[in-house]
């Protein structure tokens, strides 16, 4: 099984929690991470932009993000939310297989 993290950012703990919840008790994601206060500088219609953002750190199966995709952009707020996934090359075995445990995608 080949396992990834899928990162998005969003505006607020609210909505970060809400899409956590939602993949999480949907079986998308075995766990996520919420990491405060990131300071996000991005290029948007023409202007420089400074945000205060919120990461999920989306921990899954490869085979799981386009339910996690589904999922994002039916949830989030913006109108081009980040999601972006990093094939996780190893890791612990025990861990990775408590991710094929905790999510249904096979």
């Amino acid at each position: 099984m080949e396992y990834c993290l899928i990162l998005s950012t969003t505006s607020n703990i609210n909505e970060a929690k809400v899409i956590s919840r939602y993949l999480v008790q949907n079986k998308h994601a075995a766990c996520i991470n919420i990491v405060p206060k990131i300071v996000s500088i991005y290029s948007w219609k023409n202007e420089i932009c400074e945000e205060e953002e919120f990461l999920l750190v989306i921990k899954t199966k490869k085979t799981s993000f386009d339910a996690v995709k589904e999922a994002i952009l039916k949830l989030h707020s913006y109108e081009l939310p980040e999601i972006i996934m990093v094939p996780v090359e190893m890791g612990y075995e025990k861990y990775l297989g408590w991710i094929e445990k905790e999510t249904k995608y096979k």
